[in-house]
């Protein structure tokens, strides 16, 4: 007697079914896939993610601070590329100086070539700092080499030792909002020093056993944190001419300005 063809066998036409079925579903999940990582269109010329104004990780508000706390470079929806300092440039002897005190800061930098924002906003000679000693700055932050010496011998002399002794830990980084940023302080008209490369905003400090200390005004109970920002921030009036933070006004509820403008007679606004 002649066998069975193998279509013939039991079963057969459901094994065909489920064959086509499952060659169907891997189809359709390979095209979503591909719809999935592409957002935007190769026609339309528009970018496959948000690059505008506000984010979904953005609080509306006034101002570069308010608008890209994590990101300063970001300028009318677009950011900012850096160039490094041409191989040619001959630094005047206080920039050399200066560059020999964050060396000795063990202080992490680029030098970077002149930020010249319309006349009124810039950098001679500006300097990008990624981390001092072992403190990463978050992101990294683009300042006078003055006003980086400056910061740098705050983080070294003045945080650190506080964070050791409130919380027997190091500092792993410092999350700075803003640091150059051409803008005028808002209300007034007058030029941020921001625009000069001589302010930064400093927003948390994360310690090397995993606490995030955010520089809002903390809770009632939380006195080592309190403390701690009570008194690195007091401290800071030793090093830089203005400081301001959470208590001053409503702009720098969540954050310390620390800036070097050069005022008549010494003044310093520690507030």
């Amino acid at each position: 007697m002649a066998g069975k063809s193998p279509s013939a066998a039991p079963g057969a036409p459901f094994l065909r079914r489920l064959v086509r079925l499952s060659t169907g579903i891997a189809i359709f999940a390979a095209i979503t896939g591909l719809s999935a990582c592409n957002t935007g269109s190769v026609l339309d010329l528009q970018p496959a993610v948000d690059v505008g104004t506000q984010t979904s990780a953005v609080q509306a508000g006034v101002g570069m601070q308010a608008l890209v706390p994590s990101n300063p470079y970001l300028t009318a929806a677009y950011p900012r590329f850096d160039r490094p300092m041409p191989q040619t440039t001959q630094l005047p002897q206080e920039e050399v100086e200066c560059r020999k005190e964050l060396k000795r800061l063990r202080v992490a930098y680029t030098d970077l070539a002149p930020i010249n924002d319309g006349g009124q906003c810039g950098i001679d000679h500006p300097v990008k700092v990624t981390a001092i000693g072992g403190v990463e700055m978050k992101p990294a932050a683009t300042l006078t080499c003055a006003m980086a010496a400056s910061f740098a011998s705050w983080t070294r002399n003045e945080l650190t030792p506080a964070a050791r002794w409130r919380y027997l830990s190091g500092v792993k980084s410092i999350r700075q909002g803003s640091s150059y940023s051409c803008r005028k302080i808002r209300g007034e008209g007058v030029l941020s020093e921001h625009g000069k490369g001589n302010a930064l905003d400093v927003m948390a400090i994360e310690l090397n056993n995993g606490k995030l200390i955010d520089v809002r005004k903390p809770g009632l109970f939380a006195f080592r944190e309190r403390g701690l920002l009570n008194t690195v921030r007091a401290d800071g009036c030793s090093y830089f001419t203005t400081v301001l933070g959470p208590g001053y006004n409503y702009d720098h509820r969540d954050h310390f300005h620390f800036d070097i403008k050069n005022r008549r007679n010494g003044y310093r606004a520690c507030r």
